[in-house]
Order: structure tokens, then C-alpha cells, then sequence
């Protein structure tokens, strides 16, 4: 019989108590216990940041962390974050910019930037280089980045993902 422990993870602003393997990563609770499917695992060594997370509010991969370890702790998948004004000005930016293709990065690269532009607000916007060292920890093999600094920078501008007429 395997053993499992009991834990109350605060998902997305509610409380789920489940009882896991002590050796269960969160990414796998997060998308098979609790079928938040935007968690992408990957690479699963913390390098690809496809099972992005905000983690008591920092980017954390998903995959390096122990379901117990989040104990306590408050997670925000992307679906946490519908309907937030920065996020849905980013998406709104990633769609004119056509900064996504395959869409396998896509959750863990907007949760990542929304980290970046909730930590900078509006009256401070990041630089193209900090938007581009914040990507560095996300791998997108289709978009070349490009498109989606550039939808980060205009999301970042406005305040919203929407340029001023």
C-alpha cells in the first residue's frame, strides 16, 4: 500500500484538501487531482517553464516542488488569474502580436509576464531586457520570442494589453 499524507493547498483562492504521495510533484496535483490543464509538464527539471506558477505570488516551476512542500502556501495557476485587468490586457497583446503558435508555453510565459508586469505597474514598465531575462526561463521552440516581447512591451505601455488610440 502506498502511503500518503494529508494536505490543504490554497489553489487559485480556494482550499483543497486532498491526501497524496509524499513524492507527488504539484504540477502532477495541479493538472490530474485538480484538472487545471493550462500546468504543461515538459522537461520536468525546472527548465523549460511550461508548469509555471505564482507561488505565494513569485514564478516558481510547478515541477520542482513537492505537493507537500506547497503546503500553506498560496498557488495561482492561469486560471486563477481570468477576468485580472493585467492579465487580460496581456492576452489581448500576445493575440495582435501573434505571440503564440503550438500554444505549449503559452500559460507558463503569461504567467511569468504577468509576475513581471503586477511587480513593475503601469507607472514603471519593464525594459525590453528585463521583459527578455524574465523569458529567459521559459523555452518556446516556435515563436522566437520576438512577437512576445513585443506583446509584453505593449501590454506593459498601455496598462491594459491595449494601445491608446
Amino acid at each position: 500500500m502506498t502511503e500518503t499524507v494529508q494536505v490543504t493547498l490554497l489553489v487559485n483562492g480556494v482550499e483543497h484538501a486532498l491526501a497524496v504521495e509524499p513524492r507527488l510533484i504539484l504540477a502532477d496535483v495541479l493538472r490530474e487531482r485538480l484538472e487545471l490543464h493550462s500546468i504543461h509538464l515538459g522537461c520536468e527539471e525546472g527548465v523549460c517553464g511550461a508548469c509555471t506558477v505564482l507561488l505565494d505570488g513569485e514564478p516558481s516551476t510547478s515541477c520542482l516542488i513537492l505537493a507537500v512542500q506547497a503546503e500553506g502556501r498560496s498557488i495561482t495557476t492561469l486560471e486563477g488569474l481570468d477576468g485580472d485587468p493585467t492579465m487580460t490586457g496581456l492576452q489581448a497583446a500576445f493575440h495582435e502580436n501573434f505571440a503564440l503558435q503550438c500554444g505549449f508555453c503559452t500559460p507558463g510565459v503569461l504567467v511569468n509576464l504577468f509576475s513581471l508586469l503586477e511587480d513593475r505597474g503601469p507607472s514603471a514598465p519593464p525594459s525590453e531586457a528585463e521583459v527578455r531575462t524574465r523569458l529567459n526561463g521559459n523555452l518556446c521552440r516556435c515563436t522566437g520570442y520576438q512577437s512576445m516581447v513585443a506583446a509584453a512591451m505593449q501590454a506593459a505601455r498601455s496598462g491594459s494589453g491595449h494601445e491608446d488610440p
